[in-house]
């Protein structure tokens, strides 16, 4: 028996996986159901839908690939680079947050710990034109340590989770799933915004919090003033460690 082409591989692959009736689709149309796929899924309900962490890696490396591309026709990131009105001047931020450049000259640092931004005037005082030339380079080299941050952090929203709801007995494999199917909404929803429609991209964004209000809401049930003051901790964890590894990852890609 010959092997399959990769025409036939492709078109075996796509019907099982991205048709009509496939798993994926089938999957996706419950996850917009806050809670239902993850309840689904620990009542046993596995067979005809994609496993959380395939679901997640499907989703979040479509969306990342679909930032690299906006990334390299010119759209914003995380990092985020200013022309030069001179041509020793130079600037970039992270985040909002940490900010660093060349002005008149000058070099500037501001919210950063002094060891990096001595690293970074080394840098920028010797080859100012470089950095401007490398700025594009360096958001897809951005974009593309990203999905390696965020796979990182989602077991730390887990773990979080678990304290939070520490008396419901349930275990952190529970968590991991919950967190899978909330972090594969989120790439969903961070995809809406990246056509640039203003509405869409609001809608998009206010859907975020409301999603995870009411997933955890329909997991763990409970009264409302014990449920929100357990979201607030995870939100304001989870909030502390994502800026912190932004920042952090943003800073290696522009130093390294």
């Amino acid at each position: 028996m010959r092997p399959p082409t990769l025409g036939e591989f492709l078109q075996q692959f796509g019907g099982a996986y991205f048709s009509t009736e496939g798993a994926l689709w089938r999957t996706l149309a419950l996850l917009l159901r806050p809670g239902e796929l993850t309840m689904r899924y620990l009542a046993g309900q596995r067979k005809h839908y994609v496993l959380p962490l395939r679901l997640y890696l499907s989703v979040s490396v479509l969306v990342l690939v679909l930032m690299r591309l906006q990334v390299g026709l010119g759209g914003g990131g995380a990092i985020e680079f200013s022309p030069a009105s001179k041509p020793d001047d130079f600037s970039f931020s992270v985040g909002g947050v940490a900010r660093a450049g060349l002005k008149d000259g000058r070099f500037y640092c501001e919210n950063l710990p002094g060891a990096m931004c001595q690293r970074l005037q080394r840098r920028l005082s010797l080859d100012p034109q470089g950095m401007q030339l490398e700025s594009q380079e360096l958001g897809k080299r951005y974009i593309s340590n990203l999905g390696a941050a965020m796979f990182v952090l989602l077991p730390l929203f887990a773990a979080l989770l678990k304290l939070a709801f520490l008396n419901r007995g349930q275990r952190y494999t529970e968590h991991l799933v919950a967190a899978f199917h909330l972090h594969t909404f989120w790439f969903v929803a961070v995809g809406l915004t990246l056509p640039g429609v203003g509405w869409l991209a609001g809608l998009a964004l206010l859907s975020m919090p409301i999603y995870t209000w009411l997933t955890l809401k329909r997991i763990h049930g409970g009264r409302a003033w014990p449920m929100l003051l357990r979201v607030g901790f995870v939100a304001a964890g989870y909030s502390l460690a994502l800026i912190l590894a932004l920042t952090v990852l943003g800073l290696w890609t522009v130093l390294f």
